[in-house]
């Protein structure tokens, strides 16, 4: 069996979907007290005036993974605000319904899952192209039916 490798990427990546999960948590009760598009506003527009501070701090580290750019990338790729507005939205939205922020969280794991299956297998974005075994399918499967757990008891 295959060792499990920790690496800094993979803390990161933990980190990132609890950084998630508190903004949808918080992104829900501004959407409650003013509106979903609204709270999607205001989180964008607080969101773009961080992001522009870290790379003013960013930009005199060499090498720095927050400021390397290497070339030109093409136009569809600046389009990833688009998702991220809908996003806020969406979850908005449900955390304020009666699936609550974990269903929101379970059932949007299941999105992201078929979605990067698609993308992956497709080689879409520039992915590298790749095929998915029944191996695979097995800890999909249990992510998929653990969600399904989460929304399922709620009713």
């Amino acid at each position: 069996m295959k060792k499990i490798k920790i690496n800094r990427y993979s803390i990161l990546a933990i980190a990132g979907g609890g950084l998630l999960a508190l903004m949808i948590n918080i992104n829900s009760q501004l959407a409650l007290e003013t509106s979903a598009i609204n709270a999607s506003w205001v989180a964008h527009g607080l969101g773009s005036v961080v992001a522009f501070g870290l790379y003013q701090i960013a930009k005199e580290a060499v090498g720095s993974p927050l400021t390397k750019m290497q070339g030109k990338p093409p136009k569809l790729y600046y389009l990833g605000g688009l998702p991220g507005a809908f996003t806020v939205i969406l979850a908005s939205v449900t955390v304020n319904s009666v699936i609550g922020l974990s269903g929101t969280l379970a059932l949007g794991l299941i999105g992201q899952l078929v979605c990067s299956i698609f993308c992956e297998t497709l080689g879409l974005f520039g992915l590298e192209k790749r095929t998915f075994t029944l191996l695979e399918l097995l800890p999909i499967s249990l992510v998929v039916f653990g969600s399904i757990l989460i929304i399922s008891l709620r009713y």
